[in-house]
């Protein structure tokens, strides 16, 4: 006989479900449903331990389903009998005997309520307490129990109808799903919240009179009421669980990183924020823990299924131009390197990079800057010249390593413009390299699944990393100044915007000690969004962002200056530390960040000059103070003294002051002309200095100057008021209308650094 049973179980195995039926479930970090994917039934069930249920439910299921399920097995014949009696007394039935394994196998296998139905779902109950525990056929009914409609599963049903996981049950709401698979569509609390009551408040009754609860619990729980939720399966943080579930093919259960809360609040925030902006208009979030690289808040688009806004598009893995975003990491390579400080000289001037010519987001040149202004400002000539010395190949080949692939045209090399934006890559990459300006140069990869592993690499040094960030937090926030409001509790942010070519994406980046944040904002289709760029459009969200950041843990104040920074006083323009005995060589004093064991001076210029910065060591005539060659005719007291001299590209923008401290005696009369004479010496052909212009009687077009620039043969910019306005080469004419009043200054810069300036006025 036992053979037989034996021959028959493995011929009629029972119909356990498939656990891989299509369905998954994303969650978050605590465990709260992110996205439901239904299985290929469009039943939407997210599977559970029995662990992982409240003890109030599974003692309110068992105690009023079956209060003798750990002793029998499988049927119990006395409720049978007691069930068929009733049948036979009263025509119809009383009380049902099932068990609720049983009911498992009903749930399993459905069948007819006829006397042959019941004695199959009894030899299958038999069959299961044969093959399974009675922990395995609860969890069997924990998952697979009807909720109404197409909830299946007590934790689906506990986050469909009390927004809440079924480990957090209270005893009134355990009575309630533990009645409800009765007669789901009857007793659906969304659609029938007072059947709903009196099933539950009937359950409530039969758990005092069982003993099971006391009279106080049970009174305390008919209190609560019974809430009408509109069903709707979750759907955050959609593109990451999309991902996540193309990730795990197979699993039904997929757990994040996230934090839910979070991740809501900016979902909402987002959709707020962005509501006003031009249709098609998209953008992307990514917040990541610095210490762990677990994200958490991830969202890929403004509006998923949005087909306007191309809403199914994941922009955060979406390749896009960076703009200026690189930037820090090109400057803080320059420092490992031992090119710069944080002040070293830089110059913002109009140059030439072989075809290459970069301009500045704002049309102007500020002349000479630092490292720090340069990176703050985001000025493009001196990043593009930085990046010339570093070497694009050597950057693109870091930037990888890290993590930050800049992706190229096919067969295209590295070049300058990738600085500025001429390349792609990923915000989520992008922000996996800004977490190393808080984790001691150790850029990552983003995790985004629990148990994921930690993958790190090194960027920067942990020196050359803590003087970039020093720099980007002394941005502040955009129209705030910290005297006027009590910023004390507020985490200090390093932030760096960036816009692409033709306004086709806004970036804006940023980290505290504890998270780092990414937005960008654009059309997915790569169509421009005029006058939509970073510091405008993506920035302020980012602060916004920041503020919504969870505290707890959160780091406050300044930190520590490690070890291998030296915080020192330097000097413009040769970028060394002041010497006591040539104080004349100092014409401005810096407060300097630099890497211990380096000091370089200010760089050497890039394109070969007559003359260019650095210290000139000259003879003179004590008595004239004429500049004296090696060959000279007259007596003279001969003296050696030293000037500091500026780049050459940089003196249309110094002070007349400065002008004066670097400049170069002229040769005395009597000597040969040395190297220094040869220099070029620029003059514009044109009306006097402080001539006055004004339109032409009855004319409303502006005054007009045809302006030519002699003493070189090079190519000669033209600036007006810092403002690129054109340029020509030797002596060329260079016409230009003059259509803002007010005075002009035009400056005439040769590409040998020779210069030369003119100052009008133009009235109305």
């Amino acid at each position: 006989m036992l053979l037989l049973l034996f021959a028959l179980d493995r011929l009629f195995p029972p119909p356990i479900p498939d656990p891989g039926d299509g369905g998954a479930v994303v969650l978050a970090a605590d465990g709260t449903p992110l996205r439901a994917f239904a299985n290929r039934d469009g039943v939407w069930r997210y599977p559970i331990t029995l662990d992982q249920v409240s003890p109030h439910y599974v003692q309110a299921l068992v105690t009023y389903e079956d209060r003798w399920f750990r002793r029998h097995p499988g049927i119990n014949p006395l409720a049978l009998a007691r069930a068929a009696w009733q049948w036979l007394e009263y025509g119809r039935v009383v009380s049902g005997g099932s068990t609720l394994t049983m009911q498992v196998a009903r749930i399993l296998e459905p069948h007819s309520r006829t006397p042959l139905g019941k004695l199959r779902q009894s030899l299958r109950a038999l069959q299961l307490e044969w093959r399974y525990s009675k922990d395995e056929i609860l969890s069997l009914y924990l998952n697979h129990a009807p909720f109404g409609g197409t909830i299946v599963g007590v934790e689906a049903a506990s986050w469909a109808y009390l927004g809440k996981p079924a480990a957090s049950l209270s005893q009134a709401e355990a009575a309630l799903l533990a009645v409800l698979p009765q007669a789901p569509s009857r007793l659906r609390p969304d659609r029938h919240p007072e059947a709903a009551r009196a099933a539950r408040d009937k359950v409530l009754a039969r758990m005092a009179t069982l003993g099971a609860w006391t009279q106080a619990q049970v009174d305390d729980a008919r209190i609560e009421p019974v809430v009408a939720r509109r069903l709707q399966p979750p759907m955050s943080a959609p593109l990451l669980a999309q991902r996540l579930r193309a990730a795990n093919p197979g699993r039904s259960r997929i757990r994040s990183t996230l934090d839910a809360s979070l991740q809501r609040v900016l979902e909402q925030r987002l959709a707020g924020y962005f509501s006003q902006l031009p249709e098609r208009t998209s953008a992307a979030l990514l917040v990541v823990d610095n210490v762990t690289l677990e994200a958490r808040a991830y969202v890929g688009s403004l509006k998923f299924g949005d087909a306007a806004r191309l809403g199914h598009v994941d922009m955060v893995r979406a390749t896009r131009s960076p703009g200026s975003t690189l930037k820090p990491f090109l400057y803080g390579l320059a420092l490992d390197d031992g090119l710069v400080h944080s002040e070293s000289l830089l110059v913002d001037a109009p140059q030439s990079f072989g075809d290459y010519r970069p301009a500045n987001f704002d049309p102007a040149f500020n002349g000479p800057v630092s490292v720090a202004q340069a990176l703050r400002l985001s000025l493009n000539v001196p990043a593009v010249d930085m990046l010339d010395r570093v070497g694009p190949e050597r950057f693109t080949a870091r930037m990888a390593h890290a993590g930050v692939q800049l992706r190229l045209p096919r067969g295209a090399k590295p070049n300058l413009s990738i600085i500025l934006g001429g390349t792609g890559t990923r915000l989520e990459e992008l922000v996996g390299a800004y977490r190393a300006l808080n984790a001691d140069g150790l850029a990552g990869q983003v995790r985004y699944a629990a148990g994921a592993p930690l993958q790190e690499r090194r960027l920067l040094s942990p020196g050359a990393a803590w003087i970039i960030r020093e720099i980007l937090e002394q941005h502040g926030r955009p129209g705030q100044r910290d005297e006027a409001f009590d910023t004390s509790g507020r985490p200090r942010v390093a932030w760096k915007t960036g816009t692409s070519y033709g306004f086709r994406d806004a970036w804006a980046l940023g980290g505290t000690a504890r998270y780092t944040v990414g937005v960008w904002v654009g059309r997915p289709d790569g169509t421009p969004l005029p006058g939509q760029y970073g510091a405008i459009t993506a920035l302020p969200l980012l602060f916004e962002v920041v503020d919504s950041l969870p505290r707890a843990g959160a780091v406050r104040g300044r930190r520590g200056m490690p070890e291998s920074v030296r915080k020192l006083d330097i000097c413009w323009p040769l970028g060394l530390p002041p010497e006591d005995d040539a104080k004349a060589l100092c014409h401005e004093t810096r407060e300097a960040f630099a890497l211990a064991g380096t000091l370089p001076p200010t760089l050497p210029e890039r394109e070969a000059r007559l003359w260019g910065a650095g210290r000139l060591a000259l003879e003179v005539d004590i008595r004239t103070g004429m500049r004296l060659s090696a060959s000279c005719s007259g007596p003279h007291a001969r003296q050696r003294v030293e000037v500091a001299r500026w780049p050459g590209l940089a003196y249309p923008w110094l002070s007349a002051s400065l002008r004066r401290a670097s400049a170069i005696a002229p040769l005395s009369p009597d000597c040969a002309p040395d190297a220094l004479e040869a220099m070029e010496t620029l003059r514009i052909e044109g009306p006097g200095e402080g001539t006055r212009l004004a339109r032409a009687p009855g004319s409303a077009k502006p005054p007009t100057l045809r302006l030519r620039a002699f003493g070189t043969q090079s190519r000669v910019r033209w600036l007006v008021n810092g403002r690129l306005a054109g340029e020509t080469r030797g002596a060329r004419a260079w016409t230009h209308a003059f259509d803002t009043p007010g005075p002009q200054r035009i400056t005439a810069l040769a590409d040998t650094g020779a210069f030369a300036e003119l100052t009008l006025h133009v009235i109305r």
